[in-house]
Formats: C-alpha cells, structure tokens, sequence
C-alpha cells in the first residue's frame, strides 16, 4: 500500500508516532489511475515526521509535534516548476525533443531539456544540430524501440522504450530491482559522530536541521527537492556543480529556495582542496549523479564515509546502483515509460503520463525524510549512515500500490481542490520576483516559508555560512 506506514517504516521510523500525522483530504488533488496523491501524501508525512521527531529531540521535548499534511499543499508542492514564474514568466519544463514518439513497433520516450543530451540524440540519429521534430519523428518511424534505446543510450543520450509492468518484471533491471527496500539504509562506522547541539526552547520557528552542513552534489528535481526541504528545516546546504555542465537557471530557481549554490573543479587541485575542506565539515552529502559518475574523484557512498566518520551519505539514482541498467542516466519521465507507468496512465497503444512528476518529487521527500531520521538515529548511536534511493524503487511502489489507506485525522470524502492560490506566494529575489509554491511540509512550530530565496545558480563563495 501507497502509505504513511510504509513510507514511514522505510526510513527507519518508530511506528508508535504515526498517530501524530492528521491530513486534509481533497478531492481532485493529483488524480490518476495509479494512487499517486496517496505517495505523495505518504512521502511528505514521513518527510514532516521525521523532522518533527528530530526537532523535539534536539529542543528537548518529550512530545513530537503534530505533523498535518494537506492534499491541497502537497498537490501544489508536487508540480512547483508548473507554478513558478520570474517576473511574470512561465519558465518551459520540456524542449521539443523530449517527448514520445511512435517507432515502427510501439513507443519510446526521448529526453533532451539539456544542449548536451540533444546533440547526442541527434548524433545517434544521424541528425544534424538543427533537425526538426519532423526530422526526428521521420527517422524513428522506420526503427524498432528497442533499436533506437540501445542506440541512444550507447551514446550518451537518453531514450527508453515503452514497457508493460509485466514486461518490466522480467526485464533484467526489473529482475535486479525487485525486492530491494524503497530505502536502503547502511550503517558504516562505528566511529562516534559530533552530536548536534540542543535548540533553544524558544526558538521561533522549532528548526530541526539547524547547524547541520549538507554538500548537496545533485540536479534536477528528486535531489534538489529533497535538499531544499532540508534548507527550509534550516541546514546550511551549499549546492556544488561543475563550471563545465550546464544548469537551467529556471530549474534551479525552483528548488535553490534557502540554499547557496558555488562551483567547483575538481579536476584542479585548488577547487578540490577546497571541497575537502567542505567535506571536512560536512555532516551530510547528498548525490544525485548516476552510481559510478563520481567515483573517480573519490566521492563513491563509500569512500566518503570513510573519509569523513559519522558523516551522513544519501545517493540518489534512477535505476538503483546494480543490475544492468546500474550505470544509466534516468529521468522521472524516462522511468515512467520502462517500468509501466506510462502503459498504466494510458495504453501500450497510447501511453500517459502521470499528473506530476511524481517519482521526482516523491523520492525528494523520501530521501529528505530518510536523512532527518539518520540524523536522529546518529544521536542516539553516533556512526554514519550510507542512505541510497532510486526512483525507479519509488516507481515500483506506486505501481504495486493500492487505494491507500487513511491515517488518524484524515478525511475520506475531504472538499476539493479547485485553485492552488492558497499555496502559492511571492518573494523577491536577485534573480526576479517569484511566484512559487509552499513547502508541504508542515508541523506545528515549523516553519512555513524558507529564510532566503534563490540565488543565482553557481554564484556563491565556496564555503560555509
């Protein structure tokens, strides 16, 4: 079942505080044929849970606040970059090339939002730098699925073939993935970590994760979410890119709320001296490149834990870090197509899509929550902990799910879900005025809005606040 339990006892919770979450229902937030507004309600009650529990941990209290979780807030949260404007101005989520097209026996699904994944989409296509849509829809149209997958992908593109989940099942990768828990959680030293120091009882708001340093190494939605949602509980998160590869500042305007964004080189001895530095201090580091991307300076799960005691890792990947398809590059979207979601939301003749991006989104919470509750754990027995999420585990969830199931508090006919206007404000920033959505993650005392917004991506000094 898509719920509150199961998320929460994927990331290690007691199961004696799910009583303290209540939710708001309402219908027509994030309907689909799929239970997707109760994955998400379920990932962003672990998430608020989970920092309500730290907070009274480190304020002191005996009690846990209540947590409230409101579809309204989550539906809203869950298709932010819908929301988003700049100055008025609708950023666009998708380029032309990403999207379906029909092959000669079935579908498959491009991505290429970023100039690099175009060109080698176009490259593997034998295409030049300017086709069309056209262009490409003529090229695909002779080739089988299968074909155009393996090709693109075997040259640094990204495209996948429209599987049934029953195909999928027997797919090797699906074959490797199941049966692996939603989140996998590694103890990894037994060296006592430096504990979090107790926050003030007046503190207004109660802020969990204050004091706490995240290096957050990740793009695009899943991991960025997750971090921001660890800026708004007050962690110090300094968002780390490479000079060389490109970001969409509208991307990032969306999910840089309450963080500070440098670059590095890690190929030049002076940027990686300073990372070490970073990391030196570090009490979490989140990854959201594919397993093995940054193994060759030394950032696998594991080599940072062992270079840094007590420290928190989370990994974040499409596919998972094992079987064949461990190595791959994945997007929400493209997951959606492989592991039958598309085929569910639609048809293997016409495939849908879900109402959100709700694989990114969902494992952002999870992943959010999943290192709130390392944090917690780490205080009461001080190692690190190696953390390691996939949205194609998420995805797999959601397609196993049922109608989900109520918590304490909630509503089952609940009121509906008309405008977003509720969860939606404004803030000024250096890069524009914002209209952006609210965090949906909400308990009593917590706060409600993040304390700085979005800088420009890759313009703050490398170090701590």
């Amino acid at each position: 079942m898509t719920d509150i339990k199961v998320a929460w006892a994927a990331v290690g919770g007691d199961p004696a505080l799910v009583p303290r979450i209540s939710t708001v229902a309402r219908r027509g937030a994030l309907e689909a044929r799929l239970p997707v507004r109760e994955l998400a309600r379920a990932c962003v009650g672990a998430c608020a849970l989970a920092a309500s529990e730290l907070g009274a941990r480190r304020a002191g209290r005996t009690e846990v606040p209540e947590v409230r979780v409101d579809d309204g807030a989550v539906a809203t949260a869950f298709v932010s970059e819908r929301h988003l404007l700049i100055d008025g101005r609708a950023p666009v989520s998708f380029a032309p090339l990403s999207r379906f097209w029909r092959t000669a026996d079935g579908w498959v699904r491009t991505h290429a939002n970023y100039p690099h994944h175009r060109a080698r989409l176009l490259g593997a296509l034998r295409l030049p730098g300017d086709a069309s849509v056209a262009d490409v829809a003529e090229v695909l149209a002779e080739r089988s699925a299968s074909e155009v997958e393996e090709t693109v992908y075997g040259a640094g593109g990204l495209a996948v073939a429209l599987r049934t989940a029953a195909e999928w099942a027997v797919h090797p990768q699906g074959v490797a993935m199941a049966g692996r828990p939603l989140v996998e959680r590694e103890r990894f030293d037994a060296a006592r970590a430096h504990a979090l120091p107790p926050l003030g009882l007046g503190g207004d708001p109660l802020l969990p994760a204050a004091g706490v340093r995240v290096l957050d190494l990740t793009r695009v939605i899943a991991g960025p979410v997750a971090t921001r949602t660890l800026a708004l509980l007050g962690a110090d998160v300094l968002r780390v890119d490479a000079p060389g590869l490109p970001e969409d500042p509208d991307a990032h305007a969306d999910t840089g709320f309450g963080k500070r964004s440098t670059r590095l080189d890690l190929g030049l001895a002076a940027d990686r001296r300073t990372f070490e530095e970073l990391l030196g201090q570090a009490n979490v580091v989140v990854t959201g490149y594919r397993p093995g991307a940054l193994d060759r300076f030394g950032l696998s799960p594991e080599a940072l834990a062992g270079r840094r005691p007590g420290l928190i890792v989370a990994q974040l990947s499409a596919w998972g870090a094992y079987g064949p398809w461990g190595e791959r590059r994945g997007f929400d979207s493209l997951v959606q197509v492989a592991t039958g979601i598309a085929s569910a939301e639609g048809s293997p003749e016409r495939p849908g899509a879900l109402p959100a991006q709700a694989l990114d989104h969902g494992t952002g919470y999870l992943l959010a929550a999943s290192v709130l509750r390392a944090l917690t754990d780490r205080s009461e027995q001080g190692c690190g902990l190696v953390l390691r999420l996939a949205l194609a585990r998420t995805a797999a969830w959601l397609a196993a799910g049922g109608a989900g199931e109520s918590v304490s508090g909630s509503d089952p006919s609940g009121t509906a879900y008309n405008r977003p206007d509720a969860w939606l404000v404004e803030t000024g920033s250096g890069i524009g005025r914002l209209r952006h959505a609210l965090s949906p993650v909400s308990f009593v005392g917590g706060p409600v809005n993040w304390a700085r917004p979005p800088g420009r991506w890759g313009t703050d000094p490398a170090r701590w606040a």
